[in-house]
């Protein structure tokens, strides 16, 4: 469900007044929020806005802790294995999804090892190129990589991310070849693209906005049902002739299995303070987040949706990670 401020604030007051009843010694002490991908990336920006009014909520200070690597699996793994205390939460996206299918072995189970709180909010991509190529639409994309197969790459945040599986669902959908070429996180890839090193990116549109108004990218499309307000002058793939497409991260805040009821309910309590924040609700939506401050059982259900639909996809792709 979408929330507004007020049912935000309502929420909460039912949710933390419980919350205080159930566990007046948590938090005693500073908790750690897990961001398993590096300082600048897209899922560090919403992870540290949240993280800062939490620590308002909590009354304690509340750390984001950086875990990068492994296709977002070295934080996923990090968190798993932490005690079921509720001083370490653990922002989700996408990617957990899809390396359930991706690769052969994880040490971890995002279903098994982890207890749902509450999905915080959603984020659409833009399609943007360097501006040394030579296109200024998806159409002209699609022909160019037809005309030279193999000879146009896309960057990615690493194998398994959600902008490696938004370039893949493109080139399945496009019929094209292009290189898919990982790299250890957003700002990576993003760096990449504005030194002309890699070519192509669907990039979280929070990150690239001021570069897309600075000139140093060149968008063709967002990645949505519907265009975005923030963009309004781009369509959207679907627009541009592949309606079935759509692709963009979500994130959603975990805490390790185990962690009782009581715990979890001041957990989703101070997260729903913070996305119903005047404040924290616009940056975030300037950034063309949606929030979404969802139940435990519906962000549940969402994340078993998302392994089985992103599964069919890799499958289909014939991807595999050892």
């Amino acid at each position: 469900m979408r929330i507004s401020r007020s049912i935000a604030v309502a929420l909460c007051a039912l949710w933390y007044g419980t919350s205080l009843v159930w566990a007046q010694n948590y938090p005693a002490k500073t908790v750690r929020y897990l961001v398993p991908t590096p300082a600048g990336s897209g899922a560090d920006t919403i992870g540290r806005i949240i993280a800062g009014a939490m620590a308002q909520a909590f009354g304690q200070q509340v750390i984001v802790d950086n875990r990068a690597g492994g296709g977002n699996n070295i934080g996923a793994e990090i968190a798993a294995k932490a005690p079921p205390d509720g001083y370490t939460l653990f922002q989700a996206t996408l990617t957990h999804a899809v390396n359930a299918t991706l690769y052969r072995k994880l040490g971890y189970d995002l279903v098994r090892d982890f207890a749902p709180v509450t999905q915080l909010a959603s984020s659409p991509y833009v399609l943007v190129v360097h501006p040394s190529l030579p296109v200024k639409s998806v159409t002209e994309l699609v022909k160019l990589a037809k005309a030279k197969p193999g000879a146009i790459n896309f960057a990615s945040a690493g194998s398994g991310t959600a902008t490696f599986l938004a370039g893949e669902m493109f080139k399945d959908r496009a019929a094209i070849d292009m290189v898919h070429v990982p790299y250890r996180g957003g700002g990576e890839a993003l760096t990449s693209v504005m030194s002309g090193e890699t070519s192509v990116y669907f990039a979280p549109v929070a990150i690239a906005l001021p570069f897309i108004k600075e000139g140093r990218f060149r968008p063709l499309a967002v990645t949505t049902a519907k265009r975005l307000p923030t963009l309004p002058a781009y369509p959207t793939v679907a627009e541009a002739g592949y309606p079935d497409y759509l692709a963009g991260n979500w994130f959603g805040l975990m805490v390790p299995a185990k962690t009782p009821k009581e715990t979890i309910a001041t957990v989703r309590a101070a997260a729903l303070s913070s996305l119903g924040d005047a404040e924290v609700a616009r940056r975030l939506r300037d950034l063309g987040y949606v929030l979404i401050g969802d139940e435990p059982e519906a962000f549940a259900a969402h994340v078993r949706s998302e392994i089985e639909r992103l599964g069919r996809i890799v499958r289909r792709a014939g991807l595999k990670v050892d």
